[in-house]
């Protein structure tokens, strides 16, 4: 800014100087010119007249005398080359008879400087007229003024006769004048810019200092403050800037404690609760090895018991992972792994829910290994929840899971063709306890925080994460990550758009149809299956006896680790 403005000061101040300049030289161009012609002019009607009157007097018939006497007349006319600068020329007008006097200059003058009009102005009237001229000079042509006059010499020729005088002397005081206003100009530039630089200095420099202050308390400095000096208005704000500084550092410092208040009662009480949920879990699972000895209530008590001590424990995991990751202590055991194997692991141990579900899990890998730095265990840990929440939103549909690879990332996607995501959902998706529709019921068990902890996950690997949906055709997560952690990521393999996306057009039609269908009202068969369709609240979430029984060693480790 202070640049721009001594720039913008410098530019605006030589056009004014320009503007001044020309004016003004033009002024005292224009009034050494009158001055000059003041003076030579009456000088030359005077010499002009007097000559004229003496030359029309000779009444001689002698050639020779009368070249000598015009001679020594016309020399009287030149001036003496310090004082006066003026020459003559006298130039036989055309006509017949003969002439005693040929064409005579002084000063190696021609009647070539003689303009035409001047000329034409001599041979055609009786008084004296003047025109300026340019005189040629060995460097160039210098200003000069001439003055004319008819006269007439033996035996009655008529002779114009021009008195010329050089201008080069005003000339060179007007350079002289010029060179000085250009210098002064100059001058008058570079104090005017100091000045500028000066006064911007004094007046950006407080403010200077306020974004440098503002700069570090972004970063992190919150005792930063402004100087105070004076009390104008530069010391206003800095004393309006340090109460806004102090009031900030105030109010994060409380919103710190109770951040840090919240998250060692949610570690605190994370930790507390493990030790009776494992009395609770041994208690569940006797209870639920002798069920067969119950009565069809009993039984059934003792499989939902178990069922929701398992969904305790895996929340109560998930909560302990989210209370690791606010604390900032957890650790990153990276290292180059193969992508693919890792991937269908996970797809392996969702494939139990998608069965159940009847949602054929369909997989994409490219030829030879997908190679990238990585902890397996949290990677494994992401594509799984990716996988999972896919298969509670495909509503039996197909889900198809890809891994590409380029350059500088690897990258995973995960298909699905169920109930789909709007924009709002999109951006939230990866909220804590976030869910599109409360009121539907979990299938897999989940516990709300997954897809949180896949969000950290992949942070922690310096990647990304992210979600495109479009209600009615499903949804795509896209997980990128690196090759190394000191690549930057510019772009992903994989599209995060899916390729089988509908256009516009076609969205909007699935929008007014679900729209339509939304008026009409619900139809026998959503009625009953939504009177069917178990409470999670109410301890029926989990499925019937006939669905839910007894988990295998696969499914008790899936959801142990969340």
């Amino acid at each position: 800014m202070q640049l721009r403005t001594v720039v913008i000061t410098v530019l605006l101040s030589t056009l004014a100087l320009l503007g001044t300049g020309v004016f003004l030289s033009q002024q005292i161009a224009t009034g050494l010119f009158q001055e000059r012609l003041r003076q030579v002019e009456s000088e030359a009607n005077r010499g002009l007249s007097q000559v004229k009157g003496t030359l029309e007097a000779v009444s001689s018939t002698d050639r020779t005398g009368t070249v000598a006497f015009v001679r020594d007349i016309l020399r009287s006319l030149e001036g003496d080359g310090a004082t006066v600068q003026r020459d003559f020329i006298l130039q036989p007008l055309p006509g017949e008879g003969n002439i005693y006097v040929s064409a005579q200059a002084s000063g190696g003058m021609t009647s070539a400087v003689i303009p035409e009009e001047l000329a034409t102005a001599v041979r055609e009237n009786q008084g004296q007229y003047w025109q300026s001229i340019g005189i040629p000079q060995t460097n160039g042509v210098s200003p000069g003024l001439a003055f004319g006059t008819k006269v007439a010499l033996p035996p009655g020729r008529e002779y114009a006769l021009y008195l010329v005088y050089d201008l080069e002397s005003v000339q060179e005081t007007l350079n002289y004048i010029h060179r000085v206003l250009g210098i002064a100009g100059v001058l008058l530039l570079i104090v005017i810019g100091g000045i500028a630089w000066y006064v911007t200095r004094q007046s950006l420099q407080p403010v200077a200092h306020a974004a440098a202050v503002s700069e570090k308390l972004a970063a992190g400095q919150l005792e930063e403050r402004m100087d105070v000096h004076g009390e104008d208005e530069v010391a206003r704000l800095a004393q309006s800037f340090n109460r806004m500084a102090d009031n900030l550092q105030e109010q994060i410092r409380q919103l710190e404690t109770l951040s840090h208040m919240q998250q060692r009662f949610v570690s605190d009480v994370s930790h507390e609760l493990r030790t009776p949920l494992t009395t609770v879990r041994m208690a569940a699972e006797v209870l639920h090895d002798a069920r067969e000895e119950f009565d069809p209530i009993n039984r059934r008590s003792a499989e939902l018991l178990y069922n929701q001590v398992e969904r305790f424990q895996s929340l109560l995991n998930d909560l302990l992972e989210i209370s690791r990751f606010d604390a900032g202590v957890v650790d990153l055991d990276s290292d180059n792994w193969d992508l693919k194997p890792i991937v269908q692991r996970a797809v392996d141990m969702a494939q139990i829910h998608a069965d159940r579900i009847g949602a054929p899990l369909r997989t994409h890998y490219p030829q030879g290994p997908v190679v990238a730095a990585m902890d397996p265990r949290r990677i494994e840990r992401v594509v799984r929840n990716l996988v999972l929440n896919a298969v509670e939103h495909s509503e039996g549909q197909p889900i198809d899971i890809f891994i590409g690879d380029n350059e500088n990332a690897v990258a995973v996607s995960v298909r699905d063709h169920g109930i789909g995501l709007s924009e709002e959902a999109a951006s939230r998706v990866f909220d804590r306890f976030w869910r599109a529709d409360p009121a539907r019921a979990r299938t897999t068990g989940g516990s709300g925080l997954g897809l949180s902890i896949a969000t950290e996950d992949t942070r922690l690997h310096g990647g990304r994460l992210e979600a495109w949906g479009q209600v009615g055709d499903g949804s795509n997560f896209l997980l990128t990550l690196p090759k190394s952690r000191d690549i930057e990521l510019t772009d992903s393999p994989l599209p995060l758009i899916p390729a089988d996306a509908p256009s516009l057009e076609e969205e909007e039609e699935v929008l007014e149809e679900l729209g339509d269908g939304m008026t009409e009202g619900p139809n026998e068969e959503s009625l009953e299956a939504t009177l069917a369709e178990p409470e999670e609240n109410s301890g029926t979430a989990a499925a019937s006896s006939s669905v839910k029984e007894e988990p295998t060693a696969t499914e008790q480790e899936q959801r142990r680790e969340g």
